[in-house]
């Protein structure tokens, strides 16, 4: 009996990866292993797109639900749980399913990227200027001296923004430099990416974001600042958290927020399409396709 290989599940927000990951679980005896950053907050759900339990088909599921709002979500410890959590699937002759769209925590998970090393005078400089000028002002600072990384970390997200200044300023390099070379995946894995035709995905986008409004979101971050979700260096910062949190503090109205989330989505998108069409390890699907999941089982036998 063949030994189970990882399988992961990536490409943009809204192409359809949760479906093909529990179509795939089903087929291969497997676990699902999230890998989408915001998704491992409790009481993110509507606004993260979270899969109900009740439409999990009873499938086990990890890295969900795992942190606290006012916990700050990094890499490196996503990295070493999921890492635990593969290879526990592994050990018991089951399959890793592991799905999700944030870029820098694949890369962590498959090619064991190892970040540099902090330095507090230097964290400290850029946290700084982050509370003078702000994240979208210091979004532009990395952008003049590392333009790739400016094209991954949303321009919202000033934690990232700074880690990035102070890895350029402490290596003398780029962010991405510090990045492993795309080799073999670890464990052997198979990566799958799905994507859509542009204005399908638009159209995802906008019917998944007037969903998430109709459905309480509003009221879920309302909820979520009672347990201290505006104190969360990450949590707060996610798309359509940030845009309704500008919106209860009166910045704009309903609508301005649900217009953003979608721009900031389609935003998104772009980067981690950038991100992934680079790597060459990559089968890609059509996820409007009918027969998509008899094709990605096809792709693993081949």
């Amino acid at each position: 009996m063949t030994a189970p290989v990882p399988v992961a599940v990536i490409g943009p927000t809204a192409s359809g990866k949760s479906d093909l990951a529990l179509d795939l679980a089903e087929r291969c005896h497997g676990e699902i292993v999230n890998i989408d950053a915001m998704q491992q907050y409790r009481g993110m759900d509507i606004g993260t797109a979270k899969l109900p339990v009740a439409e999990r088909r009873g499938i086990p599921h990890h890295q969900l639900d795992v942190l606290d709002v006012t916990e700050t979500a990094t890499v490196a410890r996503y990295q070493r749980a999921a890492a635990r959590d593969v290879e526990e699937i592994l050990a018991a002759g089951r399959t890793p399913i592991i799905v999700g769209g944030s870029m820098l925590y694949i890369q962590g998970l498959l090619d064991e990227w190892s970040f540099p090393a902090t330095d507090p005078q230097v964290r400290s400089k850029y946290e700084e200027r982050l509370a003078q000028i702000g994240p979208l002002a210091l979004h532009g600072e990395l952008a003049a001296v590392d333009s790739a990384a400016a094209q991954i970390i949303l321009n919202t997200d000033g934690r990232r923004i700074v880690r990035a200044l102070e890895v350029v300023e402490l290596t003398g390099r780029p962010f991405a430099a510090s990045a492993p070379e795309i080799g073999e995946p670890r464990w052997g894995t198979r990566i799958l990416a799905l994507d859509r035709e542009t204005g399908e995905l638009d159209e995802r986008i906008e019917r998944r974001t007037d969903a998430m409004f109709s459905g309480g979101l509003v009221d879920e971050v309302a909820g979520l600042c009672e347990q201290g979700l505006r104190d969360g260096q990450t949590a707060s910062r996610a798309i359509g958290y940030a845009q309704v949190l500008a919106h209860l503090d009166g910045e704009y109205d309903l609508e301005r927020a649900r217009e953003l989330t979608v721009i900031g989505t389609r935003r998104y998108v772009r980067r981690q399409r950038s991100w992934f069409r680079r790597d060459h390890r990559a089968v890609w699907l059509d996820a409007a396709d009918p027969r998509l999941t008899e094709n990605a089982l096809s792709s693993l036998e081949a």
